[in-house]
């Protein structure tokens, strides 16, 4: 996005960025930013646990340690630079608020505490499991188990943390969403201040919006209380896009899209151009007809842990493999309601779901025999588009169990 940034600096925009910075210690002030308050978790390892209070926040290049309750701070910094450049209509700008919440260690804003207590909700239907037909990975990251009463509690993940909140031993499953959900109250209340804002200082209509996020997090669904597997609870965003009078309100689409869309419609938006390749697919189709049911372009996904570009280019055998909240490189594809995962392990089951009639993938359909013809058309096609986007490793993938012959009905 700092690329982004930078063309559109170029371009004549002003451009800002606000809230937690997460991609290398060089936050390009100066370069791709006009103006930078960012919490810079790699500069400042001794401050990176500070996600809710006692931050040390870069404001334009200059440190200093701030009071008060992250998401708040956030919202009131944007809320003042939106104001700001509504004054200077003769100038677009461009600004990216990024808050840390609901990132363990999950704090809820002192207003917010308690006010959920007493909700229950119904947990995931696998849970606890067993998964008889999904990876071996699956039960590394078993995170949930029943107490002596069959209540539902956090189980000792293998390699969990304990300050990100995932691995405490003995909290229920209904203090752990009431938590989650309180800590997001605050993040819910900023936007709304955010667009409101917008809307007063008569920018709402000639504003493009988007909110989303960086992952999801899976709460008990298929026992995960993690990102990056690759379950939609765990791994999909939500992404919400307003343009008034240009993008249809209140419509939904059901076709996914990655950040590579993202930042291509972005790029075509804006009239700039990246210097570099990013494979994203022209999602416009979609935003003038959301609900469309002819978009035929697959999408692709892949997870190769924290290597990137070259490194990428062999897969690993070793540590690195799962070095990622313990789930090995995956590629993943989305094609029409169905959806394929492969691992880069040797012997390891690919997953194939119809998302249509199983949308908690539930079901792998890839051990059934009678699905062979389309768990192989996907894996066809999923090579395709890694050889599509360029992805150096393709041609070491490791042999799956059905490829090996060892995959039976169970």
């Amino acid at each position: 996005m700092s690329a982004f940034a930078a063309q559109l600096r170029q371009s004549g925009y002003h451009t800002a960025r606000i809230g937690k910075w997460h991609t290398g210690s060089d936050t390009g002030f100066g370069r791709d930013w006009d103006q930078q308050v960012v919490w810079n978790r790699p500069g400042r390892p001794e401050n990176a646990g500070n996600y809710y209070h006692d931050q040390v926040l870069e404001f334009d290049g200059v440190a200093r340690q701030v009071d008060g309750y992250s998401t708040d701070n956030y919202t009131d910094w944007a809320v003042q630079y939106i104001g700001d450049r509504g004054k200077q209509a003769d100038q677009p700008w461009f600004l990216w608020l990024c808050y840390g919440a609901i990132h363990g260690p999950t704090t809820p804003a002192a207003r917010h505490q308690g006010t959920l207590s007493g909700r229950t909700t119904a947990p995931p239907t696998d849970i606890v499991g067993p998964w008889p037909d999904k990876p071996a990975w699956l039960q590394d990251t078993a995170a949930w188990t029943r107490d002596d009463g069959g209540g539902l509690v956090m189980a000792s993940k293998k390699g969990g943390d304990v300050v990100f909140d995932a691995n405490r031993p003995g909290k229920s499953f209904d203090a752990w969403i009431q938590q989650v959900h309180e800590c997001n109250a605050a993040v819910d209340e900023g936007v709304g201040r955010v667009l409101q804002t917008l809307r007063d200082s008569g920018q709402l209509e000639n504003t493009l919006v988007i909110y989303s996020a960086d992952q999801g997090f899976a709460l008990g669904e298929h026992g995960l209380t993690q990102k990056v597997a690759p379950y939609d609870a765990a791994v999909s965003s939500p992404l919400i896009i307003s343009l008034p009078g240009r993008i249809g309100q209140n419509r939904v689409c059901r076709h996914p899209v990655n950040t590579p869309d993202l930042t291509n419609y972005l790029c075509q938006l804006a009239g700039v151009q990246l210097p570099w390749e990013t494979h994203g697919r022209d999602i416009r189709p979609l935003l003038e007809s959301p609900e469309a049911s002819d978009w035929n372009l697959p999408m692709i996904m892949t997870h190769t842990s924290r290597s990137y570009g070259d490194e990428t280019a062999q897969i690993p055998t070793d540590d690195r493999l799962t070095s990622s909240s313990s789930v090995p490189w995956y590629v993943l594809l989305r094609d029409g309601s169905k959806k394929y995962v492969r691992y880069f392990v040797k012997g390891e089951l690919e997953e194939l779901y119809d998302l249509a009639a199983d949308p908690d993938e539930l079901v792998n359909l890839a051990v059934r025999p009678e699905h062979s013809a389309e768990l192989a058309r996907l894996r066809r096609l999923a090579i395709a588009e890694l050889r599509r986007t360029d992805a150096q490793f393709v041609d070491g993938l490791p042999a799956t169990a059905a490829e090996l012959g060892a995959v039976s009905a169970r």
